[in-house]
């Protein structure tokens, strides 16, 4: 995997973690070959590969994603019953 390709797609994204979870995710499309999303979306050199292929597809907005909204865990608090 390209370093520069990899520091790059990192500052786009933001989250290592989420990167990570992008580029294995579409390698796995990538190696299932066939058609639909199984070809590259950008123009590659033969001796590209598949992860390099991803973080271009990243880079030069092919392929997007979306981060969770954060919210904060709430503990439901159960309402007492009343004793007749």
């Amino acid at each position: 995997m390209n370093a520069e390709l990899c520091k790059r797609a990192n500052e786009k994204v933001g989250n290592p973690n989420v990167l990570v979870n992008i580029v294995s995710r579409r390698v796995r499309q990538l190696n299932q070959g066939g058609g639909g999303m199984g070809q590259p979306l950008v123009d590659v050199p033969a001796s590209m590969g598949l992860a390099d292929i991803a973080l271009t597809e990243i880079l030069e907005d092919k392929i997007g994603w979306e981060l969770p909204v954060e919210t904060a865990a709430v503990r439901q608090i159960p309402k007492k019953r009343k004793k007749h």
